[in-house]
Formats: structure tokens, C-alpha cells, sequence
């Protein structure tokens, strides 16, 4: 019996060990790969999308059924067929997931902290629960009741995430800074206790170990099958992403001289790299030259720029 190559192995010995959630992968896709190449996308051709993942149909379904629900995806029908893409909100949420995943975006810090005040009788625990999920995302943290704080907050960011969880006008955003920096009960003694540092840099660990082994794997000519490149490619991304889903992205003033976000996001780069010129052939053949020759601008500039693919190039010269 003819013996797996080593990629060949590495794909179902991680979709055993550590299977996507279907729906949160559906995400990692639409944001990923469909979002760039027309925004929106054939239910059928989603299915054959998620297939070598092991995602059955029934599943693709359902899952796409809650996220419609959640209001991140919106049907549009055509007879007995559907089309489905992003909400507003959704490609709001998607636009600045974006920036975080596929850019370096360590900041210098001119030491000032952001606070939101969340008055706990103005909202029902619904919406406190929303408005702590999405300020936890953002990288604050709940320091006292209804007190959330972060450095370097971004208020356009904080306005968007009240908004959409009905609170827009009713919190209160303030700054703060220390009046002794480096003494007792300063903002800046917090970081250890409110910012899970060690448990972030564990995640990055792990994400390191699974995915600098399939680097060594990966062949530095030629080409591999372009289902595995896709596959790959959306694992990898899925993965960054889980673990930026807890990553505050604190000021590098904060942060130790050893991050081990650094060195995950440079391995990220250098395997979409790898993977990106024939991830995207399957796209086409999956999807159809059409909707995959000519991605948005913002997707080559992905990872400080991605290779221009052969088709375009070819196009570009012709034209001229």
C-alpha cells in the first residue's frame, strides 16, 4: 500500500485531534476566502467547500441557518436556490477581524487608558452579556461592576460594538492615566491579573508546535494539490483566529520582549504564503474563474502582500 505524503497525513490526523466547530469555520471561510472574491456565495457551492473537512451537508444547513439567525449572513433567494453573504454588521464585524488577523498591529502607547462604564440597571442581561462578549474581544476587561478598561482603547470600535447591541448613547467612555506608573495600584500592576498573558502565550505556543511541523513538511518548489491548499489555508487561518479571539493586543510597552504572538503571526505569513497561489485554484474550480480571477485590492495586501496570481498578471499584459 503506497504510504501517505506527510501533508497527506497531517490534515485528518488535525481534523481528528482538534475538529473545527462547522459553524465558526463557516465564518473562517466566508471571511477568508469568500468575502474578497464577490462577497457572497452559492449555498451548494459552500457545501462542496466544507466537504474535505468532513462537514456534511445537513450540517453546512444548519449552520448557516444559525448564523442567519445571529444576523452575520443574509439569504438571497433565486427560485429554488439560495446565495448568502454578510449582513451589515457582519462585514463591519468581518472588516475588523480583518486588519487583526492578516496585519501586524502591535502600536506604541503613550500610556493612556480607555474606561467604559456600563450602568448595570440600564440594560437587561442580555445585552450586558452581548456588550462583555464584544468588549472582550476588543481587549478590555471588567475591572469593578459595570467598569471595563483597556490601554490604548479605540472609541470608534467601542461606539460600533454599542450600537449594535442596542446601547448606543447609554455608556459612558472616559480616559484615565497613571499618576505613578511603576507604584502600587497603578493601572499598569493590572495587566498580570486582568490579561491572561500566560494563558494567550500558551495558545500561540500550541499554535506554533502544530503548525511550524507542517512547515517543515511544506515543499519549497513545485506545487501541492490545490483541495489540500485550501484546506491548510483555512485551517491555519481558523486557528490564528481562535487564538486572537483572546489576544487583547496590548501595547508593545506591555507585552514581554519574547511574545510568542510575534512569532505566530510570522509563521501564519509565511504559510499562507506557501499556500495561497494554489488554495486559490481550487476556489476556481470550486466557485468559477469568474468570481476568483479578480480578488478586492485589500486581499493582496495581506501578510505585507501576497504574490499577484499567473491569470492576472497574464491579463494585465495583454491588455497593455
Amino acid at each position: 500500500m503506497k504510504r501517505k505524503a506527510p501533508i497527506e497525513a497531517w490534515i485528518p490526523k488535525f481534523l481528528t485531534s482538534d475538529p473545527p466547530r462547522a459553524k465558526s469555520l463557516v465564518v473562517t471561510i466566508f471571511g477568508d476566502s469568500i468575502a474578497p472574491h464577490g462577497e457572497s456565495i452559492w449555498l451548494q457551492s459552500l457545501i462542496d467547500l466544507l466537504r474535505p473537512f468532513g462537514v456534511n451537508e445537513r450540517l453546512v444547513r444548519s449552520s448557516v441557518f444559525r448564523l442567519v439567525e445571529e444576523e452575520w449572513l443574509v439569504a438571497e433567494r433565486h427560485g429554488r436556490q439560495s446565495r448568502y453573504s454578510f449582513t451589515a454588521s457582519g462585514r463591519k464585524r468581518f472588516e475588523r477581524a480583518h486588519d487583526r488577523i492578516y496585519f501586524a498591529s502591535e502600536r506604541r502607547w503613550n500610556g493612556e487608558w480607555m474606561l467604559v462604564i456600563v450602568p448595570p440597571a440600564k440594560f437587561p442581561a442580555k445585552v450586558r452579556a452581548a456588550l462583555q462578549r464584544e468588549l472582550a474581544w476588543e481587549g478590555f476587561r471588567r475591572i469593578a461592576p459595570g467598569t471595563f478598561a483597556r490601554p490604548a482603547g479605540d472609541r470608534w470600535a467601542v461606539e460600533e460594538i454599542a450600537e449594535r447591541a442596542g446601547a448606543a448613547g447609554k455608556i459612558a467612555l472616559c480616559s484615565a492615566r497613571d499618576f505613578e506608573p511603576a507604584g502600587r495600584g497603578s493601572l499598569r500592576q493590572m495587566i498580570e491579573r486582568y490579561w491572561d498573558l500566560r494563558g494567550i502565550s500558551g495558545a500561540y505556543g500550541k499554535f506554533i508546535r502544530r503548525f511550524g511541523a507542517l512547515l517543515g513538511m511544506m515543499p519549497r518548489e513545485g506545487v501541492i494539490a490545490p483541495e489540500q491548499a485550501f484546506v491548510i489555508r483555512t485551517l491555519l487561518i481558523h486557528s490564528f483566529r481562535r487564538v486572537l479571539l483572546h489576544d487583547p493586543r496590548l501595547p508593545a510597552e506591555l507585552l514581554p520582549d519574547d511574545w510568542l504572538g510575534r512569532k505566530a503571526y510570522e509563521l501564519c505569513r509565511s504559510l499562507y504564503h506557501l499556500t495561497y497561489l494554489d488554495s486559490e485554484q481550487h476556489m476556481r474550480r470550486v466557485l468559477g474563474p469568474a468570481a476568483v480571477a479578480r480578488p478586492a485590492p485589500y486581499f493582496q495586501d495581506r501578510f505585507g502582500g501576497l504574490p499577484v496570481p499567473p491569470e492576472v498578471v497574464n491579463s494585465i499584459q495583454i491588455r497593455a
